[in-house]
Protein backbone atom coordinates (compact mmCIF):
# COMPACT_ATOMS: atom_id res chain seq x y z
CA UNK A 1 0.00 0.00 0.00
CA UNK A 2 3.02 2.04 0.64
CA UNK A 3 4.35 1.50 -2.17
CA UNK A 4 1.36 3.01 -3.72
CA UNK A 5 1.35 6.21 -2.25
CA UNK A 6 4.67 6.88 -2.85
CA UNK A 7 4.43 6.24 -6.38
CA UNK A 8 1.45 8.84 -6.50
CA UNK A 9 3.94 11.26 -4.04
CA UNK A 10 7.01 10.59 -6.60
CA UNK A 11 5.04 10.50 -10.42
CA UNK A 12 2.47 12.71 -9.59
CA UNK A 13 3.48 15.34 -7.38
CA UNK A 14 6.82 15.46 -7.76
CA UNK A 15 8.41 15.26 -4.25
CA UNK A 16 12.08 14.79 -3.79
CA UNK A 17 13.60 11.57 -2.11
CA UNK A 18 9.91 9.41 -2.82
CA UNK A 19 11.17 7.62 -5.57
CA UNK A 20 13.28 5.15 -3.80
CA UNK A 21 10.21 3.51 -3.12
CA UNK A 22 10.85 2.26 -6.55
CA UNK A 23 13.53 -0.05 -5.30
CA UNK A 24 13.49 -3.31 -4.30
CA UNK A 25 16.45 -3.55 -2.00
CA UNK A 26 15.04 -0.73 -0.09
CA UNK A 27 11.43 -2.29 0.45
CA UNK A 28 13.15 -5.28 0.95
CA UNK A 29 15.52 -4.04 3.59
CA UNK A 30 12.12 -2.05 5.18
CA UNK A 31 10.12 -5.45 5.09
CA UNK A 32 13.02 -7.69 6.99
CA UNK A 33 13.58 -4.47 9.53
CA UNK A 34 9.53 -4.07 10.19
CA UNK A 35 8.51 -8.04 10.44
CA UNK A 36 11.34 -8.63 12.39
CA UNK A 37 10.00 -5.74 14.76
CA UNK A 38 6.68 -7.40 14.70
CA UNK A 39 7.31 -10.72 14.96
CA UNK A 40 9.69 -10.31 18.48
CA UNK A 41 7.65 -7.24 19.82
CA UNK A 42 3.98 -8.26 18.93
CA UNK A 43 5.11 -12.48 19.09
CA UNK A 44 5.08 -11.90 22.96
CA UNK A 45 1.40 -10.38 22.58
CA UNK A 46 0.46 -12.92 20.96
CA UNK A 47 1.88 -15.72 23.21
CA UNK A 48 0.44 -14.90 26.01
CA UNK A 49 -3.19 -14.53 24.12
CA UNK A 50 -2.46 -18.26 23.08
CA UNK A 51 -1.48 -18.70 26.70
CA UNK A 52 -4.56 -16.90 28.43
CA UNK A 53 -6.52 -19.21 25.59
CA UNK A 54 -5.20 -22.26 27.33
CA UNK A 55 -3.71 -23.06 23.75
CA UNK A 56 -0.91 -25.21 25.14
CA UNK A 57 0.50 -28.45 23.57
CA UNK A 58 -0.55 -31.87 24.33
CA UNK A 59 2.74 -34.31 24.35
CA UNK A 60 2.63 -38.02 23.18
CA UNK A 61 4.92 -40.01 25.35
CA UNK A 62 7.71 -40.95 22.88
CA UNK A 63 9.90 -41.54 25.93
CA UNK A 64 12.37 -38.40 25.15
CA UNK A 65 14.65 -36.29 27.47
CA UNK A 66 12.89 -33.14 28.70
CA UNK A 67 9.66 -33.79 26.71
CA UNK A 68 7.61 -34.15 29.56
CA UNK A 69 8.46 -30.31 30.88
CA UNK A 70 7.15 -28.80 27.15
CA UNK A 71 3.69 -29.78 28.01
CA UNK A 72 1.41 -27.05 27.93
CA UNK A 73 3.64 -24.34 25.84
CA UNK A 74 1.67 -22.51 23.46
CA UNK A 75 1.08 -23.81 19.96
CA UNK A 76 -0.45 -22.20 16.65
CA UNK A 77 2.83 -19.52 17.11
CA UNK A 78 2.80 -20.37 13.12
CA UNK A 79 0.38 -16.92 13.35
CA UNK A 80 3.31 -14.91 14.45
CA UNK A 81 5.09 -16.12 11.69
CA UNK A 82 1.81 -15.31 9.41
CA UNK A 83 1.59 -12.08 10.64
CA UNK A 84 4.59 -10.21 10.79
CA UNK A 85 4.57 -11.58 6.73
CA UNK A 86 1.80 -10.29 5.59
CA UNK A 87 2.11 -6.76 7.52
CA UNK A 88 5.11 -5.70 5.71
CA UNK A 89 4.17 -7.12 2.10
CA UNK A 90 1.21 -5.59 2.28
CA UNK A 91 2.42 -2.21 3.15
CA UNK A 92 6.13 -2.22 1.10
CA UNK A 93 5.46 -4.88 -1.85
CA UNK A 94 3.64 -4.30 -5.38
CA UNK A 95 -0.01 -5.97 -4.66
CA UNK A 96 -0.88 -6.03 -7.94
CA UNK A 97 2.36 -8.43 -8.79
CA UNK A 98 1.45 -11.81 -9.97
CA UNK A 99 3.65 -13.37 -7.70
CA UNK A 100 2.63 -11.64 -5.07
CA UNK A 101 -0.77 -12.58 -5.05
CA UNK A 102 -0.06 -16.20 -5.40
CA UNK A 103 2.55 -15.89 -2.17
CA UNK A 104 -0.33 -14.00 -0.21
CA UNK A 105 -2.91 -16.93 -1.42
CA UNK A 106 -0.84 -19.57 -0.31
CA UNK A 107 0.17 -17.94 2.91
CA UNK A 108 -3.52 -17.94 4.18
CA UNK A 109 -4.32 -21.13 2.53
CA UNK A 110 -1.74 -22.80 4.18
CA UNK A 111 -2.21 -21.14 7.28
CA UNK A 112 -6.09 -21.83 7.17
CA UNK A 113 -4.86 -25.64 6.78
CA UNK A 114 -2.64 -25.79 9.39
CA UNK A 115 -4.92 -23.59 12.07
CA UNK A 116 -7.91 -26.03 11.47
CA UNK A 117 -5.41 -28.98 12.04
CA UNK A 118 -4.26 -27.22 15.41
CA UNK A 119 -7.67 -26.15 16.55
CA UNK A 120 -9.38 -29.58 16.11
CA UNK A 121 -6.08 -31.04 17.97
CA UNK A 122 -6.50 -28.74 20.96
CA UNK A 123 -10.18 -27.76 21.15
CA UNK A 124 -11.20 -31.19 20.17
CA UNK A 125 -8.72 -33.03 21.93
CA UNK A 126 -8.18 -35.36 19.15
CA UNK A 127 -4.36 -35.91 18.76
CA UNK A 128 -4.69 -36.74 14.84
CA UNK A 129 -6.33 -33.53 14.36
CA UNK A 130 -7.52 -33.11 10.86
CA UNK A 131 -7.83 -35.68 8.69
CA UNK A 132 -5.15 -36.88 6.28
CA UNK A 133 -6.97 -37.29 3.46
CA UNK A 134 -8.47 -33.60 4.40
CA UNK A 135 -4.95 -31.70 4.32
CA UNK A 136 -3.78 -33.45 0.70
CA UNK A 137 -6.99 -32.12 -0.62
CA UNK A 138 -6.58 -28.81 0.50
CA UNK A 139 -3.02 -29.32 -0.54
CA UNK A 140 -3.70 -30.55 -4.09
CA UNK A 141 -6.18 -27.54 -4.75
CA UNK A 142 -3.28 -24.90 -3.75
CA UNK A 143 -1.02 -26.81 -6.58
CA UNK A 144 -3.94 -26.84 -9.04
CA UNK A 145 -4.23 -23.03 -8.09
CA UNK A 146 -0.46 -22.27 -8.51
CA UNK A 147 -0.11 -24.41 -11.12
CA UNK A 148 -3.00 -22.77 -13.08
CA UNK A 149 -1.84 -19.82 -12.59
CA UNK A 150 1.60 -19.90 -13.43
CA UNK A 151 0.72 -21.98 -16.74
CA UNK A 152 -1.74 -20.08 -17.91
CA UNK A 153 -1.68 -16.46 -16.72
CA UNK A 154 0.06 -14.20 -19.88
CA UNK A 155 2.33 -12.24 -16.97
CA UNK A 156 3.89 -15.07 -15.91
CA UNK A 157 7.13 -15.07 -18.89
CA UNK A 158 10.65 -16.38 -19.25
CA UNK A 159 13.48 -15.36 -21.59
CA UNK A 160 16.20 -17.87 -21.98
CA UNK A 161 18.28 -15.69 -24.33
CA UNK A 162 20.52 -13.53 -21.20
CA UNK A 163 23.70 -14.86 -22.72
CA UNK A 164 23.54 -12.84 -25.67
CA UNK A 165 25.69 -10.71 -25.63
CA UNK A 166 24.19 -8.05 -27.91
CA UNK A 167 21.19 -7.08 -25.91
CA UNK A 168 22.47 -3.80 -25.07
CA UNK A 169 24.69 -2.69 -28.06
CA UNK A 170 23.68 -1.66 -31.58
CA UNK A 171 26.06 -2.63 -34.17
CA UNK A 172 25.50 0.19 -36.46
CA UNK A 173 22.74 3.06 -36.77
CA UNK A 174 21.38 1.19 -39.91
CA UNK A 175 21.48 -2.56 -37.97
CA UNK A 176 18.42 -3.13 -35.98
CA UNK A 177 18.66 -6.16 -33.51
CA UNK A 178 16.24 -8.98 -32.86
CA UNK A 179 14.51 -7.95 -29.51
CA UNK A 180 14.62 -10.05 -26.41
CA UNK A 181 11.67 -12.21 -26.55
CA UNK A 182 10.01 -13.05 -23.45
CA UNK A 183 7.73 -16.12 -23.81
CA UNK A 184 5.14 -18.81 -22.00
CA UNK A 185 7.10 -21.64 -21.24
CA UNK A 186 7.38 -24.58 -18.56
CA UNK A 187 10.79 -24.71 -18.80
CA UNK A 188 12.93 -24.99 -15.46
CA UNK A 189 16.57 -24.96 -14.17
CA UNK A 190 18.97 -28.13 -13.97
CA UNK A 191 21.92 -27.57 -11.85
CA UNK A 192 25.05 -28.48 -12.33
CA UNK A 193 24.94 -28.54 -16.56
CA UNK A 194 25.44 -26.54 -19.04
CA UNK A 195 22.68 -25.27 -21.28
CA UNK A 196 20.56 -26.27 -17.89
CA UNK A 197 16.75 -25.61 -19.18
CA UNK A 198 14.70 -28.24 -19.38
CA UNK A 199 11.10 -28.48 -20.53
CA UNK A 200 8.58 -29.91 -19.16
CA UNK A 201 6.63 -29.96 -22.03
CA UNK A 202 9.49 -32.22 -23.99
CA UNK A 203 8.37 -35.24 -22.10
CA UNK A 204 4.82 -35.28 -24.73
CA UNK A 205 7.01 -34.42 -27.40
CA UNK A 206 6.19 -37.89 -28.80
CA UNK A 207 2.52 -36.82 -29.20
CA UNK A 208 3.89 -34.91 -32.29
CA UNK A 209 3.36 -31.30 -33.50
CA UNK A 210 1.36 -28.99 -31.11
CA UNK A 211 2.58 -30.83 -28.33
CA UNK A 212 3.36 -27.89 -26.14
CA UNK A 213 -0.61 -26.77 -25.40
CA UNK A 214 -0.37 -30.26 -23.38
CA UNK A 215 2.01 -28.63 -20.98
CA UNK A 216 -0.02 -28.25 -18.38
CA UNK A 217 -0.99 -31.91 -18.08
CA UNK A 218 2.74 -32.66 -17.21
CA UNK A 219 3.54 -29.06 -15.08
CA UNK A 220 -0.06 -28.94 -12.82
CA UNK A 221 0.97 -32.31 -10.88
CA UNK A 222 4.43 -31.61 -10.77
CA UNK A 223 3.25 -28.52 -9.01
CA UNK A 224 1.03 -30.46 -6.82
CA UNK A 225 3.92 -32.82 -6.15
CA UNK A 226 6.26 -30.34 -5.03
CA UNK A 227 3.73 -28.20 -3.07
CA UNK A 228 2.79 -31.64 -0.91
CA UNK A 229 5.67 -33.06 -0.60
CA UNK A 230 8.00 -29.75 0.39
CA UNK A 231 5.18 -29.05 3.03
CA UNK A 232 4.96 -32.23 4.95
CA UNK A 233 8.76 -31.99 4.65
CA UNK A 234 8.11 -28.98 6.47
CA UNK A 235 5.64 -30.51 8.84
CA UNK A 236 7.89 -33.50 10.02
CA UNK A 237 11.11 -31.32 10.77
CA UNK A 238 9.20 -29.38 13.52
CA UNK A 239 10.01 -31.67 16.30
CA UNK A 240 12.24 -30.00 18.37
CA UNK A 241 12.39 -26.16 18.97
CA UNK A 242 14.00 -24.03 16.27
CA UNK A 243 14.76 -26.70 14.20
CA UNK A 244 12.21 -25.84 11.49
CA UNK A 245 12.53 -21.99 11.95
CA UNK A 246 15.66 -22.14 11.65
CA UNK A 247 16.76 -24.36 8.61
CA UNK A 248 13.57 -22.71 6.97
CA UNK A 249 14.97 -19.18 7.10
CA UNK A 250 18.48 -20.78 5.79
CA UNK A 251 16.24 -21.90 3.13
CA UNK A 252 14.41 -18.94 2.31
CA UNK A 253 17.49 -16.69 2.14
CA UNK A 254 19.26 -18.67 -0.83
CA UNK A 255 15.64 -18.48 -2.65
CA UNK A 256 16.27 -14.58 -2.22
CA UNK A 257 19.45 -14.56 -3.71
CA UNK A 258 17.39 -16.56 -6.85
CA UNK A 259 14.95 -14.72 -6.68
CA UNK A 260 16.88 -11.18 -6.93
CA UNK A 261 19.62 -12.25 -10.00
CA UNK A 262 16.70 -14.26 -11.55
CA UNK A 263 14.28 -10.77 -11.78
CA UNK A 264 17.19 -8.71 -12.82
CA UNK A 265 17.73 -8.37 -16.35
CA UNK A 266 21.48 -7.43 -15.42
CA UNK A 267 22.30 -10.13 -13.00
CA UNK A 268 21.07 -13.11 -15.17
CA UNK A 269 22.67 -11.59 -18.31
CA UNK A 270 25.50 -11.73 -16.83
CA UNK A 271 25.14 -15.33 -14.85
CA UNK A 272 23.73 -16.51 -18.15
CA UNK A 273 20.70 -17.75 -16.12
CA UNK A 274 16.59 -17.58 -17.10
CA UNK A 275 15.72 -14.21 -16.56
CA UNK A 276 11.99 -14.32 -15.30
CA UNK A 277 10.20 -10.34 -15.45
CA UNK A 278 8.39 -9.34 -12.71
CA UNK A 279 10.04 -12.50 -10.21
CA UNK A 280 12.30 -10.11 -8.27
CA UNK A 281 9.43 -8.68 -6.56
CA UNK A 282 9.29 -11.51 -4.66
CA UNK A 283 12.10 -10.67 -2.72
CA UNK A 284 10.28 -8.14 -0.96
CA UNK A 285 8.13 -11.11 0.90
CA UNK A 286 11.13 -13.45 1.35
CA UNK A 287 12.99 -10.63 2.98
CA UNK A 288 9.34 -10.13 5.18
CA UNK A 289 8.88 -13.88 5.49
CA UNK A 290 12.54 -14.49 6.75
CA UNK A 291 12.34 -11.42 8.69
CA UNK A 292 9.16 -13.30 10.56
CA UNK A 293 11.34 -16.41 10.90
CA UNK A 294 14.24 -15.13 12.88
CA UNK A 295 11.73 -13.36 14.87
CA UNK A 296 9.75 -16.41 15.45
CA UNK A 297 12.95 -18.08 16.86
CA UNK A 298 13.42 -15.24 19.84
CA UNK A 299 10.51 -17.36 21.54
CA UNK A 300 11.08 -20.62 19.36
CA UNK A 301 14.91 -21.29 20.23
CA UNK A 302 15.51 -23.65 23.38
CA UNK A 303 13.63 -23.49 25.66
CA UNK A 304 10.87 -22.62 23.62
CA UNK A 305 7.88 -20.41 24.82
CA UNK A 306 6.13 -21.23 21.71
CA UNK A 307 5.48 -23.61 19.42
CA UNK A 308 4.92 -23.00 15.66
CA UNK A 309 2.47 -26.02 15.45
CA UNK A 310 0.76 -26.95 11.95
CA UNK A 311 -0.03 -23.68 11.16
CA UNK A 312 3.14 -22.47 10.88
CA UNK A 313 5.28 -25.59 9.43
CA UNK A 314 2.27 -26.42 6.41
CA UNK A 315 2.50 -22.60 5.92
CA UNK A 316 6.56 -22.56 5.96
CA UNK A 317 6.73 -25.48 3.31
CA UNK A 318 3.68 -24.26 0.93
CA UNK A 319 5.47 -20.54 0.77
CA UNK A 320 9.28 -22.29 -0.27
CA UNK A 321 7.64 -24.60 -2.77
CA UNK A 322 5.75 -21.88 -4.25
CA UNK A 323 9.03 -19.63 -4.72
CA UNK A 324 10.88 -22.46 -5.86
CA UNK A 325 8.44 -23.51 -8.86
CA UNK A 326 8.05 -19.68 -9.30
CA UNK A 327 11.45 -18.81 -9.60
CA UNK A 328 12.18 -22.10 -11.83
CA UNK A 329 14.45 -23.99 -9.14
CA UNK A 330 12.54 -26.70 -7.81
CA UNK A 331 14.77 -29.28 -9.16
CA UNK A 332 17.39 -27.65 -6.16
CA UNK A 333 14.86 -28.17 -3.63
CA UNK A 334 16.44 -31.52 -2.76
CA UNK A 335 19.94 -29.28 -2.04
CA UNK A 336 18.45 -25.99 -0.52
CA UNK A 337 15.80 -27.90 1.74
CA UNK A 338 17.85 -30.87 1.82
CA UNK A 339 17.15 -31.05 5.79
CA UNK A 340 13.62 -31.56 5.16
CA UNK A 341 14.12 -34.72 2.84
CA UNK A 342 15.98 -36.17 4.83
CA UNK A 343 13.42 -35.67 8.06
CA UNK A 344 10.79 -36.85 5.20
CA UNK A 345 13.41 -40.18 3.81
CA UNK A 346 14.01 -41.23 7.65
CA UNK A 347 9.74 -41.58 8.19
CA UNK A 348 9.67 -43.38 4.41
CA UNK A 349 12.31 -45.32 5.32
CA UNK A 350 11.63 -46.42 8.59
CA UNK A 351 7.87 -47.57 7.95
CA UNK A 352 8.75 -49.01 4.75
CA UNK A 353 11.05 -51.27 6.79
CA UNK A 354 9.46 -52.23 9.42
CA UNK A 355 6.67 -53.11 7.52
CA UNK A 356 8.73 -55.41 4.88
CA UNK A 357 10.55 -57.54 7.66
CA UNK A 358 7.59 -57.50 9.43
CA UNK A 359 6.08 -59.47 6.44
CA UNK A 360 9.02 -61.47 6.12
CA UNK A 361 10.16 -62.29 9.77
CA UNK A 362 6.99 -61.87 11.50
CA UNK A 363 8.39 -58.66 13.47
CA UNK A 364 8.75 -55.20 12.35
CA UNK A 365 12.71 -53.91 12.67
CA UNK A 366 14.02 -50.28 12.32
CA UNK A 367 16.35 -49.25 10.66
CA UNK A 368 16.63 -45.47 13.23
CA UNK A 369 15.88 -45.99 16.76
CA UNK A 370 13.08 -42.66 15.68
CA UNK A 371 12.00 -41.27 12.42
CA UNK A 372 11.68 -38.34 11.83
CA UNK A 373 15.97 -37.96 11.91
CA UNK A 374 15.86 -35.73 14.53
CA UNK A 375 14.11 -37.78 17.02
CA UNK A 376 16.92 -40.52 16.04
CA UNK A 377 19.89 -38.53 17.44
CA UNK A 378 17.90 -37.82 20.41
CA UNK A 379 17.26 -41.35 21.53
CA UNK A 380 21.48 -41.28 21.12
CA UNK A 381 21.78 -39.07 23.86
CA UNK A 382 22.24 -35.50 21.54
CA UNK A 383 20.72 -32.45 23.51
CA UNK A 384 18.07 -30.37 21.10
CA UNK A 385 20.46 -27.50 20.98
CA UNK A 386 23.40 -29.65 19.75
CA UNK A 387 21.18 -31.48 17.56
CA UNK A 388 19.15 -27.75 15.74
CA UNK A 389 22.55 -26.91 15.74
CA UNK A 390 24.08 -29.05 13.82
CA UNK A 391 21.30 -29.26 11.55
CA UNK A 392 21.56 -25.34 10.74
CA UNK A 393 25.43 -25.66 9.67
CA UNK A 394 24.10 -28.55 7.28
CA UNK A 395 21.81 -26.33 5.92
CA UNK A 396 24.05 -23.67 5.17
CA UNK A 397 26.50 -25.69 3.60
CA UNK A 398 23.85 -27.20 1.52
CA UNK A 399 22.04 -23.32 0.54
CA UNK A 400 25.46 -22.25 -0.22
CA UNK A 401 26.37 -25.39 -2.85
CA UNK A 402 22.64 -24.45 -3.99
CA UNK A 403 23.97 -20.67 -4.42
CA UNK A 404 27.08 -22.03 -6.50
CA UNK A 405 24.90 -23.67 -9.12
CA UNK A 406 24.57 -20.31 -10.27
CA UNK A 407 27.94 -20.57 -11.91
CA UNK A 408 29.20 -24.10 -11.54
CA UNK A 409 27.83 -26.00 -14.63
Amino acid sequence: MLYYLFEYFDKTLDISGTGVFQYITFRSALAFMLSLLLSTIYGKRIINFLRNQQVGETVRELGLAGQNEKAGTPTMGGLIIIFATLVPVLLFARLHNIYIVLLIVTTLWMGTIGFVDDYIKIFKKDKQGLKGIFKVIGQVGLGIIVGAVLYFNPAVTVRTDTGRTDIYKNVSPTVVLPAPVEEKSTATTIPFVKNNEFDYAEILSFMGEGYEKWAWLIFIPVVIFIITAVSNGANLTDGIDGLAAGTSAISVLALGIFTFVSGNIIFSNYLNIMYIPNSGEMTVFISAFTGALIGFLWYNSFPASVFMGDTGSLTIGGIIAVLAIAVRKEILIVLFCGIFLAESASVIIQVAYFKYTKRRFGEGRRIFLMSPLHHHYQKKGYHESKIVTRFWIVAIMLAILSIVTLKLR
